[in-house]
């Protein structure tokens, strides 16, 4: 089956809802949640992750295509738009529908604000 813009949005839902029902489950936190979507000024797919005090953008795509420059692109400007530490991307591995085994990406710099805490030069 082909899938069309309504089925591409409908897995696009179900894979974030899997991926926040995950999260939430796996770090004890029942602030963690599906967003709803801002528009131009999106601030990523999953709101309620935490990392040293500050909020973590979390960018979901269920695709087979990997886009890796603009995803982090795009988790990088949406976690300008929520004020948070850093964006990664959560995308789906094809074969699981596990969500402690789907993939993350992410740039260096993000990484080194993943692990200090704190924002990187050139990662904004």
């Amino acid at each position: 089956m082909t899938r069309n813009r309504a089925s591409a949005k409908a897995a696009g839902a179900r894979f974030e809802r899997l991926i926040a029902d995950g999260l939430a489950a796996a770090l004890d936190d029942d602030r963690i949640d599906r967003r709803v979507k801002n528009g131009a000024k999106d601030r990523g797919d999953i709101g309620g992750v935490r990392i040293h005090g500050q909020r973590l953008v979390i960018e979901c795509k269920d695709t087979s295509t990997l886009r890796l420059p603009e995803w982090t692109r795009e988790a990088r400007l949406e976690a300008g738009n929520d004020d948070a530490l850093t964006g990664v991307v959560v995308h789906k591995r094809r074969g699981t529908t596990d969500p402690m085994q789907q993939w993350v990406t992410c740039t260096v710099a993000d990484l080194v604000a993943l692990i200090t805490g704190q924002r990187t030069e050139g990662d904004r």
